[in-house]
């Protein structure tokens, strides 16, 4: 288990997987707001922006796993949408069999779910991964769980990245996130400290089996929306 000390350290170990041409799945990780999708936006956008020799832009494709949230009628039905965002909220078996068929690479597109932020709802067949995909970046809190169905993801993925932002920022940027799709402030807090907090103290066990830390300097070092 490593450590990189820049952004580009990054690029760098994700282009080296496509080497031989084959298709490989890198997953990021690590607890609620830690940057896990700030990460794989930037990675893409700049992965896109100068792909390998003999590949186009779309050699690389961001498939994350909030896609296979349940959607809130089942959380109602299954009396889970008050702690929703727990391991057992989400599709997991689901999510395991997408990885299999991206991993596979027998299709000419797969469409995955994407997670909609402002209707806090999962939307069916909303990315495409066409053929071309060389290196899909998948990024999800349960990556590196045994726990049930989630055992049957990591077999799929060749590294798993784990982002180890600061605990305060990323307390503060969840606060920050929530209030921003609609909870109230108060709300917003109590959610962070009764719900996530409960979710990252999980994931932090999952630590030790990640193939790489990402440093929370190197966290830091992307803006909101995968800038540099």
């Amino acid at each position: 288990m490593t450590s990189p000390g820049t952004l580009d350290d990054l690029l760098d170990r994700a282009r080296a997987h496509a080497r031989d041409g084959r298709r490989a799945l890198l997953g990021i990780t690590g607890g609620p707001g830690a940057g896990k999708t700030t990460l794989a936006v930037a990675l893409t956008r700049l992965l896109r922006q100068e792909p390998p020799p003999g590949l186009a832009a779309d050699w690389v494709a961001h498939v994350p796993m909030d896609g296979f949230h349940l959607a809130d009628i089942e959380l109602d039905r299954l009396g889970r949408r008050d702690r929703k965002g727990a391991p057992d909220t989400f599709d997991a078996a689901g999510y395991a069999a997408l990885l299999r068929r991206l991993r596979e690479d027998e299709e000419d597109t797969v469409y995955a779910p994407a997670f909609e932020r402002d209707l806090e709802q999962p939307v069916a067949g909303s990315i495409p991964v066409p053929r071309a995909a060389r290196l899909i970046i998948t990024e999800g809190n349960y990556l590196l769980l045994d726990e049930g169905d989630w055992g049957r993801v990591r077999p799929w993925l060749d590294e798993v990245w784990y982002c180890d932002l600061d605990h305060a920022e990323r307390r503060h940027r969840l606060i920050t996130r929530h209030i921003r799709f609609g909870k109230p402030p108060d709300h917003a807090v109590s959610w962070v400290e009764e719900v996530d907090q409960r979710n990252a103290d999980l994931i932090a066990t999952t630590r030790p089996k990640a193939d790489l830390i990402v440093p929370d300097a190197v966290i830091r070092s992307i803006e909101p929306g995968g800038g540099r």
